[in-house]
């Protein structure tokens, strides 16, 4: 305290400096403020700026699958819009695709600490970005062998008629 003592006051509103004496500016009657920084003045980083804004009580338990994104800008605007809900996240590359890690294709999935999981998705489905079962975004690698094996069959069955009309 004693080391602002010696800092000079200063308008807010028209900056100019006035001896620690004066409590109001005589000229627009704002209240002075010391002129020296303050805590508000210093620049603030992105990553800064982010921590700012999560909410601790969503930073607690493991991480959950609240979602999941088709490529790297879909996930990273879900993830922005649970950062505005002060909800952290992170993203993940989806299990079974494989594409190197440079590039934005393939699915995403995010995650989010589970004391912040109900918050999440309550978010989502308000923004309509959670739609349905986050497990359809992903075509599952047996899933896919039954329709392969349906269509195969179904084409047999079609075959084996036409023969038997024609021959």
């Amino acid at each position: 305290m004693a080391e602002r003592a010696r800092e000079p006051l200063i308008c807010p509103s028209c900056a100019a400096t006035y001896p620690l004496e004066e409590r109001f500016c005589p000229e627009c009657g704002m209240p002075l403020t010391y002129a020296g920084r303050t805590g508000v003045d210093v620049p603030v980083t992105a990553s800064h700026e982010r921590a700012r804004k999560i909410k601790p009580q969503y930073t607690e338990g493991e991480l959950v699958r609240v979602a999941v994104g088709r490529h790297q800008a879909e996930a990273e605007l879900i993830q922005g819009v649970l950062l505005e809900e002060g909800v952290p996240s992170m993203l993940k590359r989806s299990r079974g695709f494989d594409v190197p890690d440079m590039l934005a294709a393939g699915p995403r999935d995010v995650l989010v600490p589970a004391s912040g999981a109900s918050t999440a998705r309550e978010t989502l489905m308000q923004a309509d970005l959670l739609g349905g079962s986050e497990r359809d975004a992903i075509v599952r690698p047996g899933r896919l062998a039954a329709w392969l094996l349906a269509s195969v069959a179904l084409v047999a069955i079609i075959a084996w008629i036409g023969v038997e009309i024609l021959g």
